[in-house]
């Protein structure tokens, strides 16, 4: 399966960044350019999603987790895995199904999954008529601009619709949507072991602060941060605030281990 990638930065640690359900590699342009000179920062266009093919079949969560898993792979060793939305809950399974592979998480602006809820399941699932219907554009229009806060400037609302529309399709839309759908990951959150970051905007109208809470609640190893001024996209509605707070996560981790290396 070929997947498109964007890359930055020639040195440090791998940082694999997982892009929510309507959107593709394109988010995460404030964090290529704004951590690359620290982290070998890579961005995937999910299967089936923008620049990258689709799949031969359809893809569950495990499908595009271990997708992801092939990523890290061919990039030699381990990565820290960064997921906004349903980019989170790719993620966080993961983490689960190949921990040798995560070295740590942040998760941003994300849930345990829409199968918590069985109308959030049933209005995910509904999404997939609604793209055949009224095609990516119009889709995109639609849904683009409630992903920000209303303090967005317009350029960014407008770059958030036009990600959207120039990544979503079907059938990869609609197995990702399949797979939120069916997705609650509230009973393996304990199972994760990689320490982790969640981060979620002050004005996530989307998921929302309750919806990481949980997730935060859930892990052991986790730190809790909220971002002011940001909606349900706060690496790119507050990317400075969230790069800092991503850098400063990935420093604590890479001390931890140092000094247990040494203690060991």
């Amino acid at each position: 399966m070929s997947v498109h990638l964007e890359t930055a930065g020639e040195q440090g640690p791998l940082l694999l960044c997982l892009h929510g359900i309507g959107s593709s590699s394109a988010a995460f342009a404030p964090q290529l350019a704004g951590l690359s000179a620290h982290v070998r920062v890579v961005a995937w266009d999910a299967p089936g999603y923008g620049r990258s093919a689709d799949p031969d079949g359809p893809l569950d969560l495990d499908g595009f987790a271990d997708a992801a898993a092939e990523v890290v792979r061919a990039h030699g060793g381990s990565a820290h895995v960064l997921g906004v939305s349903w980019g989170g809950v790719i993620a966080l399974r993961l983490a689960t199904r190949h921990p040798d592979l995560v070295d740590s998480l942040i998760v941003a602006d994300s849930s345990a999954g829409s199968g918590t809820d069985e109308a959030k399941a049933a209005a995910m699932r509904a999404r997939t008529a609604e793209l055949a219907e009224a095609g990516p554009r119009a889709f995109a229009e639609r849904r683009g601009p409630r992903l920000v806060s209303d303090l967005a400037p317009a350029a960014l609302v407008e770059r958030v619709v036009d990600t959207m529309a120039g990544a979503i399709r079907l059938p990869g839309y609609g197995y990702a949507a399949e797979a939120m759908a069916g997705a609650d990951l509230r009973p393996e959150l304990s199972a994760v072991t990689a320490p982790a970051l969640v981060v979620c905007g002050d004005r996530d109208t989307v998921t929302g602060v309750e919806a990481s809470q949980v997730l935060a609640g859930g892990l052991h190893k986790t730190a809790y941060v909220i971002v002011k001024d940001a909606g349900h996209l706060a690496n790119q509605e507050q990317p400075e605030r969230f790069n800092a707070w991503v850098l400063s996560h990935l420093h604590i981790v890479t001390n931890s281990r140092t000094l247990r290396a040494r203690k060991g």
